[in-house]
């Protein structure tokens, strides 16, 4: 598929590219309205509240439970990667070799020995099923829905991410940090909090890092972003927001007399916190790689993916409790949409896929072993995914050997969160194209995800009408992993 078939504009109407959102400092009055409401999505003086009223309710929430999401934006194909068919024909098996991993019987692309090694503290699903996926945008697996899909459904916009649902009912692991961070290529790439409200919507990490540019083929351009969200605008400093949380003091002191409930004792403690995100050094010092040893960073190597992967790791440590790491160049359907290798930029699976396979090999293991090393891998549950498989067949679209879009079927990969690991789950077919047995939902690894992250299966939330709707779709909690 070209790049001009990508070009779906009736898919981007709802993300309202010409209004200004966010938090917008263009005049005083506006800076007056953002208050304490947050910092791009940093963690509210509301969530906060809601985290001690549940506490007080004797909802547990303690604990450091979170999730790391590399996102394949694009879909990575299932029999180049983890479920390889060598006894098939060439245009079924594709170009690449298969080794044995740490697990007797299983084997792997031969590009990604790490991997392999590492399989006996990893799960392989093969037999997702991706009926519904889609990308541009990427949002069925991200929510854990297949009614999260735009092109079938003008209300999908609204399902709110797997993340955001976690912001929600478990907050983040420290006050002082928010709770679901994102580090996207794309806008279209992640999921967002639709029906909870901008408030659960994802921190811009991007924006909160200095990290590699590279352009959107992949090319590093030798040149870092600037990762100033945390810098407050010049004619702003930390004595204004002082003297804004002084003024919110005088107007609660008003109205505490008609108040038995002690909220607003609450609120000025909530809210301390809120301002404590916006003008401390905790959520700052997370997300500076400057104070990681060089010995780590080079560790997880230099490329952009990789310090994001170590920022990741530092974010779960200091508390933020879901992060996704779209792991794309290109802005439009991702670097893993491997057509083929006459359909720029995307390539196909020796150009497109083979260089990408080593340099996610490295970040996903030496991720993984980092966790263990510091003792964090049981709390951390680390995912590997994209959207959909790819075709069973090469040579789609007039390609060498490329291959289209496939939601038959696709593989992923797990590891940590003090889950049963060593073993795959699920089966494909001989040709690779369709599920064989034990099919798992989209909904099934959301309810995974939320059973690891205390989250209540059968928590709901309301849209606008006041309807209320569950957090799953038709989802069971995997258990094979428990």
């Amino acid at each position: 598929m070209g790049l001009s078939k990508h070009n779906h504009n009736h898919s981007f109407k709802f993300l309202n590219p010409r209004e200004r959102e966010g938090l917008v400092f263009s005049n005083r009055r506006n800076f007056i309205k953002a208050g304490l409401a947050g910092l791009g999505g940093l963690t509210l003086p509301g969530l906060l509240r809601q985290r001690a009223v549940a506490a007080n309710a004797g909802k547990s929430l303690t604990g450091n439970k979170s999730v790391i999401l590399l996102w394949m934006a694009g879909g990575p194909s299932q029999i180049d990667t983890w479920d390889p068919k060598p006894d098939r024909p060439l245009q079924n098996r594709g170009p690449f070799a298969t080794i044995p991993t740490a697990i007797p019987g299983v084997r792997f692309c031969e590009h990604i020995p790490k991997q392999a090694a590492m399989m006996d503290k990893l799960t392989i699903i093969r037999s997702v099923d991706a009926n519904g996926s889609n990308h541009e945008p990427n949002v069925v697996f991200q929510t854990g829905n297949r009614e999260a899909e735009p092109r079938t459904n003008n209300q999908a916009k609204y399902y709110p991410a797997i993340g955001s649902i976690v912001a929600k009912h478990h907050g983040a692991n420290h006050a002082a940090m928010p709770p679901y961070v994102t580090f996207s290529k794309g806008r279209s790439h992640i999921a967002y909090a639709g029906y909870l409200g901008k408030q659960y919507d994802p921190f811009p990490g991007d924006k909160a890092s200095k990290l590699p540019i590279y352009d959107l083929v992949g090319v590093d351009s030798g040149q870092m972003s600037e990762g100033d969200l945390f810098k407050l605008p010049r004619e702003v400093d930390l004595s204004r927001i002082g003297d804004r949380t002084s003024l919110l003091k005088k107007f609660d002191a008003l109205r505490k007399e008609m108040d038995n409930s002690g909220n607003f004792d609450a609120m000025d403690r909530f809210g301390r916190q809120a301002m404590e995100i916006v003008s401390g050094a905790k959520a700052r010092e997370a997300f500076d790689l400057t104070r990681e040893p060089e010995s780590m960073r080079e560790k997880y190597g230099r490329h952009l993916w990789c310090q994001q992967a170590l920022l990741a790791r530092r974010l779960v440590e200091a508390g933020v409790s879901f992060v996704t790491l779209d792991l794309s160049y290109h802005t439009a359907s991702g670097t893993w949409d491997t057509h083929g290798d006459n359909i720029p930029p995307y390539g196909g699976i020796s150009k497109g896929l083979k260089p990408l396979l080593p340099l996610f090999d490295h970040l996903f293991t030496t991720l993984v072993q980092d966790l263990g090393n510091r003792g964090l891998l049981d709390d951390v549950l680390v995912i590997a995914m994209g959207e959909f498989g790819r075709t069973p067949q090469m040579g789609t679209q007039g390609s060498t050997d490329g291959r289209n879009h496939w939601p038959k079927i696709m593989s992923m990969a797990l590891a940590g969160g003090g889950l049963r690991h060593g073993r795959v789950i699920g089966s494909s077919e001989a040709d690779g194209g369709t599920i064989k047995e034990r099919p798992v939902l989209p909904g099934d690894i959301a309810a995974t995800i939320y059973q690891h992250m205390q989250v209540p299966l059968d928590a709901v939330y309301h849209d606008p009408s006041g309807r209320p709707r569950f957090i799953l779709d038709h989802g069971q909690p995997i258990q094979e992993l428990f």
